[in-house]
């Protein structure tokens, strides 16, 4: 037995639950007289939704593939191999459940190992060997064909990426060593780095040719037959590959400094995946492809055994698991169907929201707001959206018309919701404006209609308290921008009822958005916790710390901005009315900064001016401030925020505003857009000892993100 097949055999035991990837082999005659030929065809036997990953048996599977056929190749018997893979997936990469089971660094040298004793057998085979990139390819699926001599890729091809440094892995079965002696090292920056640190960026088809990974493209429809018949083209010499020649000189340097500095610019240092992955491919300069392998090894059995991949595939849970099946939501079938919407409001938040509306569920929008200009206006930027998809290709002439004559704007609510099924606020935060339209929208809409409410802090309750049928009022809280940020926080009132609360989890999911159930309590979750980290900010630059020791000082959390940044993109009015609302709820931990008030008062838009390109603080925010004579490090203002920010999810927790730790986790991904390296905060947290010292115990049991006892 090879010490390849006993390294497998031994890993596959510490995976019982793996969903095994078969590597059937058939022979076929090549056009134009090329010989036969060998195709290996990757399937776990199950459809599309179910990807194909490479755990150690379907290793094994491949490895035993690879035997056959290398011993035709040195038998004469065929021409050439091919790789590809089952309807709409090539691979998406290693089996990360069985990842998690992982808690000992040998056993995790043992999984790098693994792949790269099968996926190396490709390139010395004695033939050529052809990856045809049929579907989705990520990961290992990536690097497996990078391993063949030639690959080709579908037209159709939705998402192709080495996603590892996104989830706290370097790409570990040859991509950081292969891909930059393929496509040059400033092309590989781009695809490891800077891709995956933009919210895990894929490519399509065309651009994974465009890059050079691929050496031809073809259709969707016929792909296999194309990429056969290019196939037999190359064996008979009649179609010559050519590649750009890798710059090996000073470019490799320059483009290894780039991914420093993008790393640099999205995680500070704070996550060391990028890192790692920046100094193999900096090795990989001398092409020597066995020491980048063992490299490669290292580096992914030293990551493994760490917090912050454990983090990265917790947070990929959330996302793709517990997103799909929201704690506390009820049964699916107490919901009322929506044949048509309405939106009182029609600025810019609203205008979103008839957006979505329209585009997800396809029926009538009707806007209404006090005025006919401000309607028209909410009309024309939902018809001017509308416009820009057509632009853009992402919609046809037939849709676009039939979108636009779906929405429309009336000034009387009576004649715009009476036939309305679910009718949403979304008009300025003041809790008497909310019930007055609310009260108006009860007295037109029909009995049945949800009456949902985008508030991003008020009571749910106290809004729906004067109500004839409190019980079908509903929070609906989503994030600006409201097409991209994916979460929607679905509150619960004292009176919601199971059908009310089921029609807004079924109106979320044809939304496409990711619903957390959250107690109606002040501010919610994702408002209430960046209100208290950025409180505590304010607090100590109000005692007397600068601005900048004050900001640099979270930035080992690798947030998306700096604190006052954010403030800026919020607008400091709107920071400052949710501080007044939780000050109100919470005095003792909640503050109101007498500097935001004056910031405000003079009118300003954020803290920073940008003249010279980057943030500098603005002198005449600077001539407002008033401050003490405290002043703390980076380090010492690290811990207090952190602290405080521990103390209140602890508090959260304790009031059951959600199920678990997990759903301020959700939250603050989808929400805030905080890094899946941190897996949102909570692992974090209990990684830096932080929720110990605060709460006496840590917030997630050993091995839910992190390394199993």
């Amino acid at each position: 037995m090879s010490s390849t097949t006993e390294l497998l055999k031994g890993a596959a035991e510490l995976f019982p639950g793996e969903v095994v990837t078969q590597a059937h082999v058939r022979h076929l005659d090549l056009p134009s007289g090329a010989g036969r030929f060998a195709l290996i065809t990757l399937d776990n036997g199950l459809d599309h939704t179910k990807p194909t990953t490479f755990g150690p048996q379907s290793l094994a599977n491949l490895n035993a593939a690879i035997d056959q056929v290398e011993k035709e190749a040195a038998e004469g018997t065929i021409t050439g191999i091919g790789l590809t893979g089952k309807p709409f997936i090539f691979a998406v990469g290693a089996d990360l459940k069985g990842v998690e089971l992982l808690s000992r660094h040998e056993d995790a040298l043992a999984i790098g190992k693994g792949g790269h004793d099968v996926f190396r057998r490709l390139s010395g085979l004695a033939v050529p060997t052809f990856a045809y990139y049929n579907g989705a390819a990520m990961g290992g699926g990536v690097e497996v064909g990078l391993h063949c001599t030639y690959r080709t890729v579908s037209k159709a091809l939705p998402a192709f990426s080495l996603p590892e440094v996104f989830l706290g892995l370097v790409p570990g079965w040859g991509g950081c060593a292969l891909l930059p002696n393929l496509i040059g090292a400033d092309r590989a920056v781009s695809v490891i780095i800077e891709n995956s640190l933009n919210q895990n960026r894929q490519l399509k088809g065309k651009q994974v040719f465009e890059l050079g990974i691929a050496d031809a493209i073809f259709e969707g429809a016929d792909f296999l037959e194309q990429s056969l018949v290019w196939t037999a083209n190359v064996l008979k010499g009649t179609v010559a590959v050519e590649r750009a020649e890798v710059d090996r000189g000073d470019a490799w340097d320059a483009a290894v400094a780039r991914g420093r500095a993008i790393a640099d610019s999205k995680v500070h240092g704070a996550a060391p995946a990028a890192y790692r992955a920046l100094d193999i491919i900096a090795a990989a300069k001398d092409g020597d492809l066995s020491a980048g392998f063992d490299a490669e090894d290292q580096a992914l059995a030293d990551l493994i055994m760490g917090g912050e991949l454990r983090s990265g595939i917790y947070a990929f849970n959330l996302v793709q698991k517990r997103a799909k099946r929201p704690a506390g939501a009820p049964d699916k079938n107490l919901a009322r169907p929506v044949t048509k919407v309405g939106v009182v409001g029609a600025g810019l938040m609203a205008s979103q929201l008839a957006l979505l509306f329209l585009r997800r569920l396809e029926v009538p929008v009707v806007l209404t707001d006090i005025d006919q200009e401000r309607v028209d206006k909410g009309v024309g930027y939902v018809h001017a959206e509308i416009e820009k998809l057509l632009g853009k290709g992402r919609i046809n002439q037939d849709k676009a018309n039939r979108l636009k004559g779906l929405v429309s704007g009336v000034l009387d609510k009576a004649e715009g919701f009476a036939d309305a099924d679910f009718i949403i606020e979304a008009v300025f935060e003041e809790i008497g404006v909310k019930q007055q339209v609310f009260a108006e929208v009860e007295a037109v809409a029909p009995a049945h209609a949800i009456l949902a409410t985008n508030t991003s802090s008020l009571s749910v309750t106290e809004m729906a308290s004067k109500l004839k049928n409190p019980e079908r009022v509903v929070g609906f809280h989503f994030f600006n921008p409201v097409a991209i940020l994916p979460l929607l926080e679905i509150v619960r009132g004292e009176q919601t009822d199971d059908a009310s609360l089921a029609t807004a989890f079924g109106v979320a999911r044809k939304l496409k958005k990711t619903a957390v159930l959250v107690k109606d309590a002040p501010a919610f979750v994702v408002n209430r916790i960046l209100t208290r980290f950025m409180g505590e900010i304010q607090n100590v630059i109000d005692e007397g710390t600068s601005v900048e020791v004050a900001e640099k000082a979270v930035e080992p959390l690798g947030l998306p901005m700096s604190p006052l940044v954010l403030l800026e993109l919020v607008g400091p009015a709107i920071g400052l009315h949710v501080s007044e609302t939780l000050n109100r709820s919470f005095p003792e931990r909640f503050t109101v900064s007498q500097n935001l008030a004056a910031v405000v008062k003079a009118g300003k838009r954020g803290f920073y001016v940008y003249d010279s390109g980057a943030p500098v603080l603005d002198p005449e925010v600077a001539a407002l401030l008033k401050q003490g004579d405290t002043v703390l490090t980076e380090e010492q203002t690290r811990d207090r925020v952190l602290d405080a920010v521990a103390q209140e999810i602890g508090l959260m927790l304790e009031e059951g505003v959600v199920a678990e730790a997990q759903d301020i986790d959700l939250c603050l991904i989808t929400g805030a857009g905080w890094p899946f390296h941190l897996g949102g905060i909570t692992p974090y947290l209990d990684r830096e000892g932080v929720s110990q010292r605060v709460n006496g115990k840590p917030f997630l049991a050993q091995g839910v993100a992190s390394v199993p006892a």
